[in-house]
């Protein structure tokens, strides 16, 4: 029930989009990058309360090893599998911009699959069952954002 309410109002307030829109005083370069950020974070929140309001019991955000290079976005129960999600968000304006999907290329694959053996040995959980989600979310300018959920994008072991 708080999902749901949750979902509803971050729904609600990204009716018109998850990007803001630079002002007259910002430096092009270094405001491309805040806002960058802006958006990511925004994409993230969106995406965890879209993910609870989908069943999933969320247990991390933003994992981190000090072994290991990168982090992964989400860490949630969908059922009895363990889901590690990537969130890819893109602000569609102007400029053609390939899918958010596109972003997850096999480097990145491969740092999420050593991530997560890090997470599993951390909590002394190697034999969980276990996926990789992909969530992209498509923003457009006074629109409400697009999501696509891709449950077992890719299997830990592909490069």
């Amino acid at each position: 029930m708080i999902a749901r309410c949750m979902f509803a109002f971050v729904n609600f307030a990204a009716r018109k989009g998850l990007a803001d829109s630079m002002s007259a005083d910002d430096s092009p370069r270094d405001s491309r990058k805040i806002q960058a950020r802006r958006t990511g974070v925004r994409g993230e929140t969106y995406a965890f309360w879209y993910l609870r309001r989908h069943g999933y019991v969320v247990v991390a955000r933003n994992f981190r090893s000090p072994s290991v290079k990168g982090e992964i976005d989400l860490v949630g129960y969908d059922g009895k599998v363990l889901a590690f999600v990537e969130v890819k968000t893109r602000v569609m304006g102007e400029r053609d911009l390939p899918s958010p999907e596109v972003a997850v290329t096999p480097d990145k694959r491969h740092a999420l699959a050593r991530m997560a053996r890090q997470f599993l040995r951390a909590r002394r959980a190697e034999s969980a069952p276990y996926r990789f989600d992909v969530l992209a979310i498509e923003s457009r300018a006074g629109e409400r954002p697009t999501v696509r959920l891709h449950k077992g994008a890719f299997h830990p072991d592909t490069r």
